[in-house]
């Protein structure tokens, strides 16, 4: 059978977790399509993974609607809308199977497909719950998905159950868990080539965001005297207040010199490699982390939050500490007893590695996801 013809259809061009897991995805896919509602880093990323792209002229400003409590907020927006789900049908009509990366691009692409018939795969990134969406949100979201979707992705069995308690077919539900690239290598970097302090250090990998639980860090460095900490990531999406909120902390508890804000950064993995430990902070649950796979592959320890997907990833506590969320002093507490003794960490740590090795790599999603959109194809077609 040939190779189904692919469109992939993504919102943002900023590079975040949902951009990341696509680009890896796309490597399975050469020479498949990209509908993007804008311009921008990811455009790059998939063209030189081999992909078409098609740029809509009508997708700038839409990262604006956010996952309001009302969908009234989307109304000024409608003749873009509009717009935006014409281009997915036109470009639709060239391709087999319809692969939706996020809830706005499954919503567009799902109404679209009332006009162009492919089957259409939605890759769910989220945790469909009130923390996250709005009930309106969540219940066009779970209708679209029961009467549209061929296939719903999901990274993880968190994601899995709150698709099925907001009212989704469980039925639709494929579970892939995201994968990352192994490191080419193991030896730890240098942290005075990479411009960090050799005091003892934590590393907190990801965008700054409130429900990213980055504020639970400094409160808990304020009861870890000598303890440092790095922050890799920037405001992506609308949370510069936030960020700035951060920095005021920093000098209210009195962290200046131990608290470094690094920004976006390309150079991830080693960052992750020389830090003493990895903490992954999050106040609300996570549909997956991919921090935590990233620092299991490097062989450092973790600290996370036990909320959302990371009880998953971290197999119950045995590849990595949980602790509760939300909770500065918990968190403080680990990581003193980490800092007291953290040779405590090495068999839970190369446990970890084992773990990312079988079950998290990038080669595994590209053929678990590969396999699952050629099922769909072959479906459609009989």
């Amino acid at each position: 059978m040939p190779s189904p013809r692919l469109l992939f259809v993504h919102p943002v061009s900023p590079m975040a977790g949902a951009e990341f897991v696509l680009g890896r995805v796309a490597d399975a896919f050469s020479g498949a399509t990209a509908f993007l509602f804008e311009d921008g880093p990811l455009k790059a990323a998939l063209e030189a993974r081999g992909l078409s792209t098609i740029v809509s002229g009508r997708g700038a400003g839409l990262a604006a609607i956010r996952r309001d409590r009302s969908l009234l907020r989307a109304l000024p927006a409608g003749f873009d809308l509009a717009a935006l789900m014409l281009g997915i049908a036109s470009a639709a009509r060239r391709h087999d199977v319809v692969y939706a990366n996020s809830q706005k691009a499954f919503l567009l692409a799902a109404l679209a497909m009332n006009a162009v018939r492919r089957p259409l795969v939605w890759h769910l990134h989220d945790i469909l719950d009130g923390a996250h969406f709005g009930a309106a949100q969540r219940r066009l979201q779970v209708r679209l998905a029961n009467r549209r979707a061929a296939r719903v992705i999901v990274p993880s069995v968190a994601c899995a159950d709150a698709f099925a308690a907001a009212g989704g077919r469980r039925k639709l539900v494929s579970v892939i868990a995201n994968g990352v690239e192994p490191p080419r290598q193991r030896q730890k970097p240098s942290r005075a080539a990479l411009g960090l302090s050799e005091a003892p250090l934590v590393g907190v990998f990801s965008r700054l965001a409130r429900w990213k639980g980055q504020h639970v860090v400094l409160e808990a460095l304020g009861a870890t005297p000598g303890v440092h900490a790095v922050f890799a990531g920037s405001a992506l999406f609308g949370e510069d207040a936030y960020a700035r909120a951060l920095h005021d902390r920093v000098r209210d508890l009195g962290l200046d010199g131990r608290v470094t804000f690094l920004g976006q950064r390309g150079d991830v993995a080693d960052l992750m490699a020389a830090v003493d430990c990895v903490v992954h902070p999050s106040i609300h649950p996570e549909p997956f982390g991919l921090t935590l796979v990233e620092a299991m592959f490097a062989g450092t320890p973790v600290i996370a939050t036990d909320a959302g997907a990371a009880r998953e990833i971290l197999e119950d506590g045995r590849a990595g500490h949980l602790v509760p969320p939300g909770d500065p002093a918990a968190l403080a507490a680990a990581l003193r007893a980490f800092f007291a003794d953290p040779a405590q960490a090495g068999a839970l740590t190369h446990h970890a590695a084992a773990r990312a090795a079988a079950l998290y790599s990038a080669e595994r999603m590209r053929a678990d996801i590969s396999a699952l959109v050629a099922s769909v194809a072959a479906k459609a077609r009989r």
